[in-house]
């Protein structure tokens, strides 16, 4: 992380320069220490240049010029999503920075980094990765903004992008540079997107791809726009995805196919790498993120649930690529070990934590399917829903000496944990602190569908079943349901009614999830267009302000506070008969 420290190693230069918009922290979770023990395992010189000063490119000379690249993320989030809350506020806090201190990264960081990196030193090939350049590799809808921005590659002025997980592109990056190719011609990585000049545009040509409408079009056109949006979610299957094309003010931003999922036995190794789950020593002050994970496993990686909210499904992959028992077991073991460790493990998780190990039970369907999803609007009936392999790693996680508790904080897919009543008993008698954490989301079937989420139906259903499961254990416990307000979809009248359904069980959520249209997702295309991108039908959605006000008001029904909004919001669907339900 110094040039104090490049000397002390003996290192007469580094190789690569990796960017990051949050604190170093040598943990799995923290996107940028994972791709440098990855390429530090090539045995490549890595330099990690967090949260540099970006007013000027004095801090990116400050390792020299790398042999390779620069390799530049905003961090583990969109820098923008990092910094201002729905309603455009700037955060007061900033988790992955010392002491929470806000104000450490610029806006756009990728933008910045990559052009501070171009300055320092010229010629130097700039390779941007990580969440917010992979969910803005084509023209976007930026909410903060509000309006459609053409492909961060472009705006950037990098030279080539990683989308998705980064463990493959950049290992193959590094080798050919290494071996002496021009960045240039790197145009064949899986996992990449590399842009092409006006000249080249104007005749270039790749037999198979598909050219979604040109960033002009989609700014000016809802229609082609949610054309766009389908086209990307539909190649996303690294088996069957063909190349995307995009031309954007004579330029043109071309995506080859996503990488391949990792095998487990990949997974092991990246996982095993020789990371301290702590902070870089500089730090005198807590990085609440590390906080909040450094005692967490990650067992799997991967969701096929496709939620119209989520970017987890176009950014990790809908296949599962999960770690082998044995290697979750042995990095249980490692963090028991740790000196003075409590011995609780705060998470055995994932994107969602009951996927490990599922997959089609034929799988060249699944490599030939391009739905987005494999359990909306049903689960597929191709898709093996077996939580054995799951059970029986929570179970040999459950025997290690020194271990008090293994909880499972990651979001738990309540319509696939329905099909195994076993694995909803173990989580109640022991892998829950008294309070399990689900994601419901709403209660209407039309907010649902739009959502892509299962009806209320299977809330219900899972709570008698965990209840019930809890109280055999002899146990007092409850559950922790997460709603959404103002998702594209959801009515006043809506959230009237699922004001009513939490009232009628004394459920009063304590913190409110506003709708914040993040860059490419679903949802998102929905919010800008007003269309479903698969059918071009209409779809509501609550953009002014007073209404998103007044929906975050009925999902916190109880508080005095927000009892005027309530009545207004009554008032103005006509429903006064609400009023009583709600407010006595």
């Amino acid at each position: 992380m110094s040039p104090e420290e490049v000397r002390a190693l003996g290192w007469d230069a580094v190789d690569v320069v990796l960017v990051t918009g949050d604190a170093y922290v040598d943990h799995p979770s923290f996107a940028m220490a994972l791709v440098g023990r990855v390429l530090e395992a090539e045995g490549l010189r890595v330099a990690i240049l967090a949260q540099p000063g970006w007013e000027n490119c004095a801090d990116f000379r400050k390792f020299g010029r790398p042999r390779l690249f620069f390799g530049v993320s905003a961090g583990n989030m969109d820098s923008m999503i990092n910094k201002y809350t729905h309603n455009r506020r700037i955060r007061s806090t900033d988790d992955f920075s010392p002491g929470a201190r806000p104000g450490l990264r610029p806006d756009r960081a990728t933008v910045i980094y990559a052009q501070r990196a171009r300055e320092a030193y010229p010629g130097v090939p700039v390779v941007v990765g990580g969440i917010e350049a992979s969910m803005r590799r084509f023209a976007h809808y930026d909410y903060w903004s509000d309006k459609v921005r053409k492909s961060v590659l472009l705006d950037s002025k990098a030279d080539l992008l990683v989308y998705g997980m980064g463990e493959r592109p950049v290992r193959e990056i590094s080798a050919r540079l290494n071996a002496g190719e021009s960045v240039g011609a790197l145009r064949d990585i899986r996992g990449t997107c590399y842009p092409l000049g006006a000249t080249e545009t104007a005749v270039f040509s790749l037999p198979g791809a598909v050219e979604l409408p040109s960033a002009g079009e989609v700014a000016g056109d809802r229609v082609k726009f949610s054309t766009a949006t389908r086209a990307i979610y539909e190649e996303s299957n690294p088996h069957n995805a063909r190349p995307l094309v995009q031309k954007s003010e004579g330029r043109a931003v071309v995506q080859n196919p996503p990488a391949l999922p990792l095998t487990t036995e990949e997974m092991d190794f990246v996982y095993g790498l020789p990371f301290t789950k702590r902070a870089h020593p500089s730090y005198r002050e807590p990085i609440p993120a590390l906080e909040m994970i450094k005692d967490s496993i990650v067992i799997h990686r991967g969701c096929f649930g496709g939620c119209a909210f989520c970017s987890l499904t176009l950014h990790q992959g809908r296949f599962i690529q999960e770690r082998s028992a044995a290697s979750v077991k042995g990095e249980a073991e490692r963090l028991l070990k740790t000196p003075r460790h409590p011995g609780n493990i705060s998470d055995l998780g994932a994107p969602s934590a009951n996927m490990y190990g599922m997959r089609g039970r034929n799988m060249d369907v699944c490599r030939a399917c391009r739905k987005i999803s494999c359990l909306h609007p049903a689960i597929c009936s191709n898709l093996n829903t077996d939580h054995t392999a799951l059970l029986e790693l929570m179970r040999a996680v459950r025997e290690l000496k020194g271990l008090r508790k293994a909880f499972v904080a990651s979001g738990i897919r309540m319509d696939l944990a329905l099909q195994c009543g076993e694995y909803i008993s173990e989580i109640a008698r022991f892998h829950t602190g008294g309070q399990l954490k689900v994601a419901p989301e709403h209660i209407m079937p039309g907010v649902l569908s739009v959502m892509k989420k299962p009806f209320a139906e299977v809330y219900e259903k899972f709570t008698w079943k965990f209840l019930g499961e809890s109280k055999k254990a002899g146990k007092e416990q409850y559950l922790v349901p997460y709603f959404i307000s103002a998702h594209p979809g959801s009515t006043l009248a809506d959230m009237a009614e699922l004001a009513v359904f939490l009232k009628e069980r004394n459920i009063r959520p304590q913190q409110v999830n506003d709708f914040l249209p993040a860059p490419m997702e679903l949802a998102t295309s929905i919010y800008f267009t007003g269309l479903d991108p698969f059918t071009l039908q209409p779809v509501y959605v609550p953009k002014k302000e007073t209404e998103r006000r007044l929906q975050r008001a009925l999902l916190q029904y109880y508080k005095p506070e927000n009892r005027p909004l309530v009545i207004r919001a009554l008032k103005e669907i006509r429903r006064p008969d609400l009023l009583a339900k709600l407010l006595r």
